[in-house]
């Protein structure tokens, strides 16, 4: 079942005048099975929005919709699901810049969170960017930089995520 999800997307989970829309990488395997983001077991991102107070409670991916009531959205980079990230062209990640800037035009959100340093970097062409708010804009939106919380990604760990989290969510107020 899950490697068939390979090259299936994830609906966007989004709507105008969001105060964040987090922006992954791309859908994994179990992700694009499910239909949900983020729904990998021993995915951080749903402990780390809880322990960075995004949400009162652990949210399951597949209520990732409560996130709109809350004023926050989820869409992806590049929309295909892959074992990794590493399948994806350099291409793919500018192309998804280009897309993900239309939609922040579309849909206005406050700030923007790409969540993924690498991919960051390769689809905006900034190869220094840190961890934190970025000079940039994207259109209306202002721009923070979140460290991967998949649970492959062992640089980062719960702690520093929900730090991470943290500060973009005082920001975001």
């Amino acid at each position: 079942m899950v490697l068939a999800a390979a090259g299936r997307t994830v609906p966007d989970v989004i709507a105008r005048g969001l105060r964040v829309l987090f922006c992954g990488i791309n859908p994994g395997l179990y992700s694009g099975a499910t239909g949900h983001h983020f729904a990998r077991p021993g995915n951080r991102f749903w402990p780390v929005l809880q322990r960075a107070a995004f949400t009162d409670r652990v949210l399951a991916p597949w209520e990732e919709r409560e996130l709109l009531e809350r004023g926050y959205g989820i869409t992806n980079l590049v929309a295909r699901a892959t074992a990794t990230a590493a399948e994806l062209a350099r291409e793919e990640f500018v192309a998804g810049a280009r897309r993900l800037e239309r939609k922040v035009q579309r849909y206005r959100p406050k700030w923007v969170a790409v969540v993924g340093i690498g991919a960051y970097r390769v689809a905006f062409g900034r190869p220094r960017a840190m961890i934190g708010p970025q000079p940039e804009r994207l259109g209306p939106a202002r721009l923070w930089l979140l460290p991967q919380p998949s649970g492959l990604n062992a640089n980062h760990q719960l702690p520093e995520l929900t730090d991470a989290f943290g500060e973009l969510r005082k920001a975001a107020r």
